[in-house]
């Protein structure tokens, strides 16, 4: 007898990633085309040298094969929690930090304690796709909010406020934005913030990549300077993985409310118990050492923002820049009579150049794709336009 399957995991697409990389037909290049692998959002460094060293010698110290608290290591918690207070000139305390096994974690921990099933949460389109997979397992309605390209891909909040319903528990949102690179204003969240608790619901702000905003851009916004953030229904979720080039390691947080953390946190003991000892010491370290590495990683990633939108420019094949910044652009392809999906295949196979369509990310996305430049130097962006110059010709 076939084992019986859950219907909502069925339901679920499968991982993108995975599906892209099947596109690849490497036997048909050699040398002189490399592949050029811009489909997943990972730094294409390895973690600082002083990290690692650490690393090693934590790794020899029987300490850390050990569980820690579910939420996480206190001196930890309490690192990141100045850090954050330090970022945002505001005031968060280590009572409301959970540490997680990555973001992704960190969203699942959240929506399970947030939304039961049945339940509907607002995700802004294009979303990044494992937030939307996590709530169709989950049983949890993904509301569509469309971000238009003309509005530099950024969410209406009177839309999103037309969409909110008696079942909805909390409005998502992602800055800077997986896929489209777009940076929310201080004053959108602000205006966020205000409609979630006008209505009783949670602003889930996933900013996993606020380290790789522009070196000029200041905080990332001023929410948790009020004395209320916490009951407003702010939950913050923060990545390691990508600061301190930690990807596989997994590391991240969630941070909101004690009371919320304290519900979380009956989650995490299911899922996993805790983040990874020794994950949570590689962050410790970072948090304490590693913040000229961090500057220097944020000034190199707008290199490569400025080299890739120059490289577009000087190519006259179609394509648009329709959103860029941090690890991302979102491009505008030119074939009225490919989908989205197509020509990401074609480029795999024609030119060996690995990327997402903009069809991965949600409804209405076909004439987009997502370019997720952060491991690539900026010396191969001419590269990546020359491609595409040449897929179609």
């Amino acid at each position: 007898m076939s084992i019986s399957v859950n219907p909502l995991v069925v339901g679920t697409e499968a991982p993108p990633i995975a599906e892209a990389a099947s596109w690849l037909r490497p036997d048909r290049f050699g040398v002189d085309k490399p592949l050029i692998d811009v489909c997943q959002a990972v730094p294409g460094y390895p973690p600082d040298e002083h990290l690692r060293a650490f690393l090693s010698d934590a790794a020899r110290n029987g300490d850390s094969a050990f569980y820690t608290g579910v939420e996480g290591i206190p001196e930890v918690r309490a690192a990141l929690a100045a850090d954050i207070s330090t970022v945002y000139g505001g005031s968060v305390t280590a009572d409301g930090v959970l540490i997680s096994s990555g973001c992704n974690q960190a969203f699942f921990l959240t929506m399970v304690a947030l939304a039961p099933a049945g339940s509907s949460v607002i995700l802004p389109t294009p979303w990044y796709f494992n937030h939307k997979m996590t709530l169709d397992m989950l049983g949890i309605e993904a509301i569509p909010l469309p971000c238009s390209a003309d509005n530099g891909m950024l969410p209406d909040p009177a839309m999103a406020a037309s969409l909110i319903r008696q079942n909805t528990k909390a409005i998502v949102l992602v800055t800077p934005n997986n896929p489209t690179g777009a940076v929310y204003p201080k004053e959108l969240l602000r205006e966020f913030l205000d409609l979630a608790e006008e209505n009783g619901i949670a602003l889930v702000l996933d900013e996993t990549y606020r380290d790789f905003l522009a070196p000029d851009a200041g905080a990332p916004h001023d929410l948790f300077s009020d004395a209320g953030w916490r009951d407003a229904g702010l939950v913050h979720l923060y990545s390691f993985s990508k600061v301190y080039s930690l990807t596989g390691y997994r590391a991240g947080a969630v941070v909101a409310a004690p009371s919320f953390i304290a519900e979380a946190a009956k989650v995490m003991d299911c899922i996993s118990i805790c983040a990874p000892h020794l994950s949570q010491r590689a962050a410790l370290f970072g948090l304490e050492n590693l913040q000229d590495w961090r500057c220097e990683k944020r000034l190199l990633m707008a290199d490569r923002v400025a080299a890739f939108a120059t490289a577009l420019d000087g190519h006259n094949a179609g394509y648009r820049i329709r959103s860029i910044g941090a690890y991302f652009a979102y491009v505008e392809h030119p074939f009225d009579d490919k989908s989205a999906r197509d020509v990401a295949m074609g480029l795999a196979q024609q030119e060996n150049l690995l990327l997402l369509p903009g069809s991965m990310f949600g409804p209405d996305q076909e004439r987009m794709l997502r370019f997720a430049f952060a491991n690539v130097d900026a010396a191969v962006m001419p590269d990546i336009a020359a491609r595409l110059s040449g897929f179609g010709t």
